[in-house]
């Protein structure tokens, strides 16, 4: 009998020492019940195997091995003494940090191209990365976005368009813009686009694609793309044009130049953040207080002519003579707007 009751021992032991499921509950328990801050007891998961899950009465011991197994596949599971030499353990490692967790449940919050219901499913998907404790943390910062965005899914385009261009294929798509209606409306795009690459700029996703009858780079709105379907394949992606400067829009400029500006101080922040390692700036010296001098190298285009008249008078073209030319003649067709209320008196460059 003494031996029968041996051998049932070391079967049990056995048994639960090889339960792959336990290992999971009792990972799961630690990543959702523990953190930095709070850890859990052999005891406090015991009792948790028993009352909530199919494990039954499983011995410390066994979950003391399954600890160590889950340490094994890569969990950092840290032991902490408290009072009465109790153990404590908490899971440390698991791929995001908390603040990451915080950074990407703020970025979905802000997303407007995103609805409230794939917002929600998106923070759930973050939530089992964290503790208790800490998703409570996370939901208190969540703030949803009231704008109604498109009825289109951008996760689904996203999805689409990448995959089509791994495959190295062609693209076909329908692409909506909108009537004074507030509808948008869609047209076929089935030329023979080449989709090579997609950009996040100005708060929107872009496809470039290269229209392979006529070599040139078209920009479309992922959000405005539906019905998108894979077309035949091609040898090789072309390659984009590389930019040679700053370009103020998505669009590929003509021709880039060397272009100086004489800028209001205050604005020195916007010039560095806006043109980064393209801009060489320094003090001007006939009013150093208030303004500076900016050389950058930029892309030509529509763009850059709103760019810099978005600066108003903060802002002056210095050279090159063309573009100086350019904007001072748009200055003058939209003072031309409103000359029957224009005031004749010379404005401060400071107002």
């Amino acid at each position: 009998r003494v031996r029968s009751s041996a051998a049932s021992d070391v079967y049990k032991r056995q048994r639960e020492g090889t339960d792959m499921s336990r290992i999971l509950y009792v990972l799961d328990y630690l990543s959702r019940n523990t953190d930095a801050e709070k850890g859990a007891t052999l005891k406090d998961i015991q009792a948790y195997l028993l009352n909530q899950t199919n494990a039954g009465s499983v011995s410390t011991l066994s979950i003391q091995r399954d600890i160590d197994q889950i340490d094994a596949m890569g969990y950092t599971v840290d032991i902490r003494k408290g009072a009465h030499n109790t153990s404590y353990y908490h899971i440390r490692a698991r791929g995001f940090t908390f603040n990451e967790i915080r950074f990407l449940v703020d970025s979905v919050s802000i997303n407007k191209f995103l609805s409230n219901a794939q917002k929600q499913r998106l923070f759930r998907k973050f939530e089992v990365l964290r503790s208790e404790s800490e998703v409570r943390k996370l939901v208190g910062r969540i703030t949803l976005s009231e704008v109604a965005p498109p009825s289109l899914d951008l996760l689904d385009n996203l999805e689409c368009v990448h995959q089509i261009i791994a495959e190295k294929r062609k693209i076909h798509f329908q692409y909506g813009k909108y009537n004074i209606h507030r509808e948008i409306e869609y047209y076929d795009k089935k030329r023979n686009l080449i989709p090579c690459q997609v950009v996040y700029t100005s708060e929107r996703f872009y496809l470039k694609a290269v229209s392979e009858d006529t070599g040139e780079v078209r920009n479309y709105r992922i959000d405005r793309m539906r019905k998108i379907l894979p077309g035949e394949k091609i040898a090789h992606l072309p390659k984009l044009p590389k930019p040679e400067g700053f370009s103020a829009d998505i669009f590929v400029p003509e021709v880039y130049e060397d272009v100086q500006l004489r800028v209001r101080r205050v604005l020195l922040d916007d010039m560095i953040e806006q043109l980064g390692n393209y801009a060489h700036v320094r003090l001007d010296e006939k009013d150093p207080e208030h303004y500076i001098l900016v050389r950058a190298r930029m892309g030509i285009s529509y763009g850059l002519y709103r760019w810099i008249m978005k600066y108003g008078a903060s802002m002056e073209v210095l050279a090159p003579e063309s573009l100086r030319k350019e904007v001072a003649q748009r200055i003058r067709a939209a003072a031309a707007l409103y000359s029957d209320c224009l005031l004749y008196t010379s404005p401060s460059p400071r107002d």
